[in-house]
């Protein structure tokens, strides 16, 4: 037997909601997450719709494992169209709400409308309910979840927004508890624009389990194995900033809007520690790379401490970690905040900026300035309401058009991670491809960096590849198959750290997947159907994409990372040669079976379309 979930559609104009049982033939194409999100974005969405309008599709996705007893089965995806860059928008989230709405009876929500007054949904035991947030509107994402428990009792969790997303800032984003979230693409507008503050969830019922003794074996066994690894050891004790260090001493940590790339020892991963309490985890996990700081908040990650620091020319740790702080109550990404605050510094030291269009004068490193500024940003105060439209300023003609040169973006979405992409080949190309933008989660070949044995990089990659970081030999290689595992990995609700490309070989893979997905829920599937899985997911977003028109071209870097070399350290002289991407960018279309222009040939359309229909 196969235990399906539920999924919720909310009409908040009209008010009304149905719940339908997910097509097993639905499941099966795309298990769930990010995956089933896609299916329904697909099918729901209008080509050409406002993101921030009634017809924008909104859906909180669970993964098909989130919220049962498997490791680090604790997260979500969040979609719609996203405002900030205007083309998909999707936002993979941990903690503890997604499985609490998975234990609350509900795979999924897909929300369409506006509601007239501000509203909540409340999850529980199956039942949905949409209810007035008068009381909570106007309150930070801090205040609002502990005023929710207050009101509904100490055990629900709750998915909200701060005044960044009821004010519609570009880059807003969901939060749970105090650092959770789904941060890429403002799909905290997106619940500003329907007047949604919050899902909420009582989360009272485990899920049915399809052979549980079996599961409960399972996952003590895998856990056991996943503590074989260095690196989960090393993030349980340091969490993501332990990878500052390292960036820094090869030169790739993007300092000053990448002006430069390397920046201050201050900002190292142990010292991080001194201002940490203690280590926690989300739901599920076996890792713990969580920090609790001395400041009230949790965090930093890696790349808060990289956007908000380095590239804003801060070296003040204990800046960071308040600015990190800040962002997570005010519901802002703090990956698109440290990179727009950082293309105003630049254009202000340009003289494309003046100060009085800034309000006062722009300095790199002034943590005071910065804190004034994300808070106009989220009350779209003065300067801080052009800072407030990201990428999309100079084309409302807020910003002047050359500013768009200087901005570290794909697909006008901000770069998510600190790393100067011009040394590793792969992390460019990785970079270029993502179907949400500028982003490092997606595909990104985390093993390229540990320059493995060449037979190790065979096992793990399927085939012989090229450990040169600064080549381009057989980096689509790397990159197709880091980005078709993680589409997996999203789609069952479970976090990357663990997943086998991404930190380490020795983590899970699809084999692990198959036998987790079976003894959960009953779905059997082999790990080539999983892997096949992973490669739909990919092709829909590229649809998705392309129906907002999206071409080849899109799938570009920055016009820096063509045309100046690093500057600093081991990656000194490196960029990225057209001539060479172009080559490269061409082999990798040709893996996932696309034509030179990245167009999916028809016969795969119509495959994918009529998946899609099994859920109509």
């Amino acid at each position: 037997m196969t235990l399906l979930g539920k999924t919720a559609f909310v009409d908040l104009s009209a008010g009304s909601i149905r719940v339908e049982a997910t097509a097993e033939k639905l499941v099966r194409a795309f298990l769930g997450g990010r995956g089933l999100n896609m299916a329904y974005l697909y099918r729901l969405l209008p080509a050409g719709a406002d993101p921030l309008g009634p017809e924008n599709v909104l859906i909180f996705g669970t993964g098909l494992l989130t919220g049962y007893p498997v490791p680090n089965s604790g997260r979500m995806n969040i979609s719609a169209k996203s405002p900030e860059s205007g083309i998909l928008g999707d936002a993979n989230m941990g903690g503890f709400f997604p499985a609490a709405m998975k234990k609350s009876g509900f795979d999924r929500i897909v929300v369409t409308g506006r509601a007239e007054e501000p509203v909540y949904l409340y999850l529980s035991r199956g039942y949905l309910e949409i209810r007035p947030a008068g009381r909570y509107w106007g309150l930070n994402a801090t205040a609002a979840q502990a005023a929710l428990a207050e009101d509904l009792g100490g055990g629900v969790r709750s998915a909200v927004i701060g005044r960044a997303g009821e004010n519609l800032v570009r880059f807003a984003c969901v939060m749970n508890g105090r650092k959770n979230a789904a941060g890429r693409g403002g799909m905290g507008a997106v619940m500003g624009s329907k007047r949604l503050k919050a899902v909420v969830a009582a989360g009272e019922q485990e899920p049915e389990i399809a052979d549980r003794e079996a599961l409960l074996a399972l996952r003590k066994e895998l856990n056991e194995y996943l503590h074989t690894s260095k690196v989960i050891k090393i993030l349980g004790k340091l969490g993501t900033p332990m990878l500052y260090e390292n960036a820094n001493r090869l030169g790739i940590v993007r300092t000053k809007n990448s002006r430069l790339n390397q920046w201050s020892a201050a900002l190292d991963g142990a010292r991080v520690e001194e201002h940490v309490e203690r280590m926690v985890a989300c739901a599920g996990c076996t890792v713990h790379c969580r920090h609790v700081n001395k400041y009230g908040g949790e965090g930093p990650e890696f790349v808060t401490v990289g956007l908000l620091g380095a590239n804003l020319g801060i070296d003040d740790l204990v800046g960071v970690i308040e600015l990190n702080n800040l962002c997570n109550d005010l519901g802002l990404d703090t990956a698109s905040a440290g990179g727009i605050i950082g293309w105003a510094m630049e254009l202000a030291e340009r003289g494309l900026l003046t100060a009085a269009q800034t309000d006062g004068p722009l300095a790199w490193g002034d943590v005071g300035r910065v804190k004034a500024l994300l808070q106009d940003i989220a009350e779209r105060r003065g300067f801080g309401a052009v800072l407030a439209e990201s990428s999309q300023a100079p084309r409302l003609g807020l910003l002047p058009a050359e500013a768009t040169r200087y901005l570290s973006a794909v697909k006008n979405l901000p770069q998510s991670d600190p790393i100067d992409v011009r040394y590793i080949k792969s992390f460019a190309l990785g970079t270029a491809i993502s179907s949400r933008g500028a982003d490092h989660l997606r595909s990104r070949p985390t093993l390229d960096i540990l320059q493995l044995p060449d037979h190790v990089r065979a096992a793990v990659f399927g085939e012989a590849t090229d450990g040169e970081l600064t080549g381009y030999a057989t980096k689509e290689i790397m990159v197709e198959a880091s980005e078709t595992i993680f589409a997996v990995s999203d789609s069952l609700g479970i976090c990357r750290f663990v997943c086998r490309l991404w930190n380490s070989p020795k983590l899970l893979g699809y084999e692990h997947f198959a036998a987790l997905a079976r003894l959960a829920v009953g779905l059997d599937l082999s790990p080539e159907e999983l892997r096949a899985v992973g490669a739909r997911v990919i092709d829909l977003e590229r649809l998705l994409n392309a129906r907002e028109g999206l071409t080849r071209a899109d799938d570009t870097l920055p016009p820096r990372y063509f045309e100046e070399p690093a500057p600093l350290g081991a990656a000194q002289g490196h960029y990225i040669e057209r001539e060479e991407f172009a080559r490269l960018l061409t082999r990798y279309y040709r893996r996932r079976g696309w034509d030179e222009e990245g167009r999916l040939p028809a016969n795969r359309i119509a495959e994918l379309e009529s998946l899609v229909a099994a859920g109509a």
